[in-house]
């Protein structure tokens, strides 16, 4: 990444919402700030809602021209026309989803604080790795990926870099010249305007 470009915005949903009033939340958010990416990131397994929820979703991201990945649901990502997949299990699956959605697919894969799964996974496909949690958060198990990995990574790999995970303005403007892009979610879904709080977040970049 050259020294003039700020990290992209990568959008994660929350892990719960109601795909009949959410998409407007999002398109709220999608229509204040640049964004590269969206993730459906939902915790059930209840594949209507996940159904329902992707094609709200893939309206309001594809009139944007912004793409839209499910996480794990490889099946669902080819059945519902989405851009592609994020992979939480490491380097594990990437080969074979890769054969599986094709070249044009967008394959990213979550390698916590692990170097070595990261360059797996892109000797194996990945189109992008993500790296976190980045912040201090007591969900997980502890893990943490640090200012360090991201540095190393940057200068030594040329596959794009998510910092993810308990975002902070002063994580974002520590990590700015190392990382490609921002994953974003708990960070402003919480917030009474989501929208508001992205703009401040984006900020601390510059």
């Amino acid at each position: 990444m050259s020294e003039l470009e700020l990290p992209q915005i990568y959008l994660i949903t929350p892990p719960d919402f109601d795909f009949r009033e959410f998409p407007e939340d999002m398109a709220r958010v999608l229509d204040a700030t640049e964004v590269a990416c969206v993730r459906l990131a939902l915790a059930t397994t209840d594949e209507d809602r996940i159904l329902r929820s992707a094609d709200a979703l893939r309206e309001i991201t594809h009139d944007r021209d912004i793409a839209l990945v499910i996480e794990r649901h490889v099946l669902l990502a080819e059945r519902l026309g989405l851009d592609g997949v994020h992979l939480t299990d490491g380097a594990r699956s990437v080969r074979a989803t890769r054969k599986q959605l094709g070249d044009d697919a967008i394959v990213g894969s979550f390698c916590a604080a692990s170097r070595h799964d990261g360059m797996n996974a892109g000797e194996s496909g990945a189109d992008y790795v993500s790296f976190g949690p980045v912040g201090g958060t007591v969900l997980g198990d502890g893990t943490h990926a640090d200012a360090e990995l991201f540095g190393w990574w940057t200068q030594m790999i040329e596959l794009p870099v998510v910092a993810e995970g308990a975002l902070t303005e002063d994580l974002i403007r520590a990590l700015t010249p190392v990382t490609d892009f921002f994953g974003i979610g708990s960070e402003i879904w919480g917030n009474e305007d989501p929208a508001a709080q992205l703009k401040a977040l984006v900020a601390a970049m510059s």
